[in-house]
């Protein structure tokens, strides 16, 4: 539950860079932007007008977002508002109240016109946040001379746990985290073109869990207008979890906490977080939250039966990484500890997304690829298995449905951890220019600023005309069927068409259902 002491104390957080010798002369300089929140003021750093933690909207636990009430004074925007509630330390402070987004601008001023970049970062739908250095957006901003705006928004069960069902005092859960980037796609829409950004051309785009509350968004009929160009980076939302499921995990939740819904408004956030340990009544582990079928803010789902007809005029660029799953599986770990022939097809199997016979995959790669490893083995079917066949669902509905499409996968294999190969995030540093960034495996060489530059030229050529190609690589066709034209991001960077035919049709002979939906 947000109070006015926890609204008090978001501003003391945001207003602290003030209490540092010399701040006052610095934000006498600083930009200040007049926003529907009233007057903003920023920093300039290397050249770039940054506005950190600018508040978007307001909301009650479990309730649906709602602007923030003007401020007659000067909002000071110059550190990250807090990250959502999440289990783990990594992203620390975090609150409840934490609907705020961020700006990096060549210029705050009216009359810009330049193009907008809006990330939604990844975590699936219940940890992440974009104070992760990552996402840093000045070297984007600075190539392109483009706007990159930022946001956090409610994850887990404070976004995601549908309570519709259970108690009508929460018509609006199961869609809250979703509903918040509508809420801040609102406000650029109003207020972005007072920092230089043109409304009327805004980029989203996304990794991972940040892909997939985009397209999620395409389906919804709140979003529709909000944006005008989308990227998912390795995350994909083919359908969305089921009303009754999505029942069956609150429940499990509200047992775990062995409290009603009664109790929702008041217990301590700490609490809540707790219960995420709470054990999946559908899929098993911890358990799942995702947007809902809910009949009223989502009305069907994403990409099934076909590419929402209401985002089909939105030009779209779907990407994934050669070696996904090397980001979550250390070869050095449990799962891989004495992995050989005789256990390949077990030790896949809980890593598959795919209802596929294991053993018989075991064969089908071994004959394909005899020189191939165990481990090689084991990575390239669970990323064709679990990590890749959304997108191709997706870029396949939209190429059915003749929309402008544009498909890419990493190839480049990291400098600094050589075992992970492509893994998933990779492109996170490559199109933000956050080579040195912590968290980052791609390296600073050569090779690295090179493709990251394209890509960066690429995603900034998106937005700015909704269409990717530049003079900086080579052509770029559109993806269509049966070609399946695919742009390599690598060192020799290239597009060819379904570089990965063999193993797309291995797991196309039986069907995909999305994890937790």
């Amino acid at each position: 539950m947000i109070d006015r002491r926890t609204l008090v104390g978001a501003g003391a957080l945001l207003g602290a860079a003030a209490l540092v010798p010399g701040a006052a002369g610095a934000a006498a300089r600083a930009p200040v932007v007049t926003t529907s929140l009233g007057r903003v003021r920023g920093r300039r750093e290397s050249g770039v007008s940054v506005f950190r933690g600018i508040r978007y909207g307001t909301a009650e636990r479990f309730k649906a977002p709602v602007a923030p009430v003007s401020s007659r004074d000067i909002v000071d925007a110059a550190a990250f508002g807090p990250s959502a509630p999440q289990r783990g330390d990594r992203y620390r402070p975090t609150s409840e109240d934490c609907l705020f987004l961020n700006v990096w601008t060549p210029e705050a001023k009216a009359g810009g016109k330049r193009p907008v970049l809006v990330y939604f970062h990844g975590g699936a739908y219940s940890t992440g946040s974009v104070a992760d250095p990552l996402n840093d957006g000045r070297h984007l901003a600075a190539r392109g001379d483009a706007v990159v705006v930022t946001v956090n928004h409610r994850l887990n069960a404070l976004g995601y746990l549908y309570l519709a069902r259970l108690d009508a005092r929460f018509p609006d859960s199961g869609n809250l985290g979703q509903l918040d980037l509508v809420l801040a796609l609102q406000w650029i829409r109003d207020n972005i073109g007072a920092f230089g950004g043109d409304s009327g051309r805004v980029l989203v785009f996304g990794q991972s869990g940040g892909g997939a509350k985009i397209a999620t968004l395409m389906g919804m009929p709140a979003a529709e207008g909000l944006f005008h160009r989308a990227i998912t980076m390795s995350g994909q939302q083919v359908t969305a979890s089921g009303p009754l499921n999505a029942t069956a995990r609150a429940r499990a939740y509200l047992e775990a906490l062995k409290i009603g819904p009664a109790d929702l408004p008041t217990i301590p956030v700490e609490r809540l977080v707790e219960g995420l340990t709470a054990t999946d009544p559908i899929i098993g582990g911890s358990v799942y939250f995702g947007p809902v079928l809910d009949m009223k803010w989502l009305t069907r789902h994403p990409f099934w039966p076909d590419a929402h007809p209401q985002s089909n005029a939105i030009p779209m660029m779907l990407g994934n990484t050669r070696d996904e799953t090397r980001a979550f599986i250390d070869p050095k770990g449990p799962k891989l500890a004495g992995l050989d022939w005789s256990n390949l097809a077990e030790r896949m199997v809980p890593e598959l997304r795919m209802d596929l016979h294991p053993e018989w995959i075991v064969a089908q790669y071994r004959t394909r690829f005899p020189d191939w490893s165990p481990e090689r083995i084991f990575y390239a079917a669970t990323t064709a298995g679990r990590s890749w066949p959304g997108q191709v669902i997706e870029a396949d509905a939209r190429a059915a449905a003749g929309t402008p499409t544009w498909v890419y996968q990493v190839d480049y294999q990291s400098p600094v951890e050589p075992w992970r190969g492509a893994p998933h995030t990779m492109d996170i540093p490559l199109s933000f220019g956050t080579l040195d960034a912590e968290g980052s495996i791609t390296g600073t060489g050569v090779d690295a600023r090179a493709l990251s530059g394209r890509v960066m030229d690429a995603f900034l050529a998106f937005a700015r005309s909704g269409d990717p190609n530049h003079p900086g690589m080579p052509a770029w066709p559109h993806y269509r069927i049966p070609g399946r034209a695919t742009m390599l991001f690598d060192v020799q960077t290239r597009a060819i068409d379904d570089p990965r035919k063999w193993e797309r049709e291995l797991f196309a002979r039986v069907p995909y259902i999305q994890p937790g939906t």
